[in-house]
Parts: structure tokens; C-alpha cells; sequence
């Protein structure tokens, strides 16, 4: 590590490069490597690799997870220096008498401006996307977590018997990214996400994320009571749990409220969707829409036919 952190310092003092640098540093690396590391790095990360101290102990007992969280404190501990060291030097009084005229000062201290970063491999053990997804939301909330990546484990030859001979289904990454969002942007909790599902894994261990369909429409489908949603009364809050709506277009419905009643159409002008959040809104005129969510069967309307593809012979 001592190298990368020696070739990102020449970057910057050396070469004058402005760019991004994203550096990957090692749980036992020195505090002071680690110090060192944030001053020319926009963005360190420091990878948890899997989702529980047993699978870490069997697969990867070089790593240790107390020895992690340490260093992610660290860093978290530095950034938030930095960011209060910015704070305080972005707009400074001139003086007593003068309090509205100001100057800016450039900060003597920024450490990884970008945050910290970590990654997850998904599939090489048989920990569910329930617990998955609760240590991601431990990352963000305990280490001001920017983001989490989670990666498809591949089998290579000649691996570990212990490991799985087949990498999991490449949309469950992806459905782990949608939950993910969900939880940092959207107001959703890991229970509401996880807690009802019936999906279970191969080992019949439940918790796991529905592949058919995304998390958030998975959620409304669990809790048809809270639906329909009125878009002309809702809550933004409420309009983000309606599926299809995302933050920029119940930012676009309130705007929009404000100067008339929102008919279904409008909804359509707002760039949204319709066929996904129809069954799902009311509006001021008619929506026979919504009688779907009386059907037994509305899963099966949001699901994608996929094309077969057809055989040449």
C-alpha cells in the first residue's frame, strides 16, 4: 500500500494531476498511511468482502473483521475533520463590524473529499440478501458509508470445495443495487424490504429478494393497502413508494399540483411511465386501472414475457 499511496502523491505533486483517484487501502495499514492515503486520494475503500464473520473466517482467515471496522472508523473519523475544516474555512467573517462581507478561504485540510467505499461478494455464501442488505445499512449509518458495491461471486478452477461450483443469477446483484437505493434515497427500511418476502434461497433460507421483480414494486405488491395513492394529496414520501415513481418525478407531480388538479395524462407529461404506476395512483379523473389491484394475478402484469430465442434448426 505504501507504493499506491507513493505513486497517487506523485500524481498530485509531481505531475499536477487533477483527475480522480480512487485508492483500495488494506485494513491493517498504519493510521498514519492511512492519514497519508486521504491527501491525495478522492475516494478510499477498504472492502468487507463478505457478509458474515463466518464466511470471512472460512474463505478469507487472513482478514480480520474487528481490524476492518477499526480502519473504516479511522477514515470516517478523518473525513469528518476535513469536512468540518472546510466548513469552517468556506465563508469567514472579514470582520466584527462588517459581519456581511465575507471571502473565501482555501481549507489546509482535505481528506477524501469522495468519502469511503466498500464491496460485498454475493453468492459465495449462503447469507441472505436480508442480512446482506442489513450490514450495508450498519456501513452507512456507523461509517457515513458513500456506497456499497456488491459483485457477483465467479468461480475460478481449482478453487475452495467449500465455494459454490456456479455464480449466482447475475440480476440478483442488480436487484441488490435497486434495494440498496432504496435504502439511502427513498426512506425504506431493511424490514420493509426483506421482512415479508416469502423468496428463499437454495438452502430453503428466506430473506431473499424477489428476482422477477424490483424491491420497491415487490414492497407494494406485499402492501396493497396503502394504495391507491391520491397524486394530487399524497405526501412525497408516499409518491416515492409508488413503483414507477422515482425522486425527480414526484418532484415534477408536486410542482405540477400546485397550479391545477392532475389528471392520468398528466401524470404521462411528467416523463413517467404510465402502464407501471397506473394501477397504483388516483387522480382526479377516472382510473379504471386501479381495479387491477383486485387481481390475484397482478404480479404476473409487471413481469416482462421474455422472448424465447428461436432455435436456427
Amino acid at each position: 500500500m505504501e507504493q499506491m499511496v507513493s505513486v497517487a502523491r506523485e500524481l498530485r505533486k509531481t505531475h499536477d494531476f487533477r483527475g480522480y483517484i480512487h485508492l483500495k487501502t488494506i485494513p491493517d495499514a498504519s493510521p498514519e498511511l492511512l492519514r497519508m492515503a486521504g491527501l491525495y486520494a478522492d475516494r478510499l475503500s477498504i472492502n468487507v468482502e463478505l457478509p458474515s464473520k463466518q464466511s470471512l473466517a472460512l474463505y478469507a482467515p487472513e482478514k480480520n473483521p474487528a481490524t476492518i471496522k477499526k480502519s473504516m472508523s479511522v477514515l470516517r473519523d478523518h473525513i469528518d475533520e476535513s469536512k468540518e475544516s472546510r466548513k469552517k474555512s468556506k465563508i469567514i467573517a472579514t470582520s466584527a463590524t462588517q459581519p456581511m462581507k465575507r471571502h473565501k478561504k482555501t481549507s489546509k485540510f482535505i481528506y477524501s473529499p469522495a468519502g469511503q467505499s466498500t464491496q460485498m461478494i454475493v453468492g459465495a455464501d449462503q447469507s441472505s440478501d436480508a442480512k446482506i442488505l442489513t450490514l450495508s445499512n450498519n456501513l452507512y449509518n456507523k461509517y457515513q458509508m458513500r456506497r456499497v458495491y456488491y459483485s457477483a461471486f465467479s468461480p475460478i478452477p481449482h478453487s475452495a470445495q467449500q465455494l459454490p461450483a456456479q455464480s449466482p443469477p447475475l440480476i440478483r446483484e442488480h436487484r441488490l443495487y435497486q434495494a440498496d437505493w432504496l435504502l439511502r434515497f427513498y426512506g425504506f427500511g431493511v424490514n420493509e424490504i426483506t421482512a415479508s418476502s416469502t423468496v428463499t434461497n437454495n438452502e430453503g433460507q428466506g430473506g431473499m429478494l424477489d428476482l422477477d421483480i424490483d424491491p420497491k414494486l415487490a414492497w407494494a405488491l406485499r402492501h396493497l393497502e396503502f394504495f391507491p395513492v391520491n397524486v394530487n394529496t399524497a405526501t412525497r414520501e408516499m409518491l416515492l413508494r409508488v413503483p414507477g415513481i422515482g425522486a425527480i418525478g414526484a418532484n415534477k407531480i408536486i410542482k405540477s399540483r400546485r397550479f391545477k388538479r392532475l389528471r392520468v395524462s398528466d401524470i404521462a407529461k411528467c416523463g413517467l411511465s404510465i402502464k407501471k404506476i397506473e394501477p397504483f395512483i388516483e387522480a382526479a379523473d377516472a382510473n379504471p386501472a386501479c381495479r387491477l389491484l383486485e387481481d390475484e394475478n397482478l404480479k404476473q402484469y409487471f413481469i416482462k414475457k421474455e422472448s424465447a430465442q428461436m432455435a436456427l434448426f
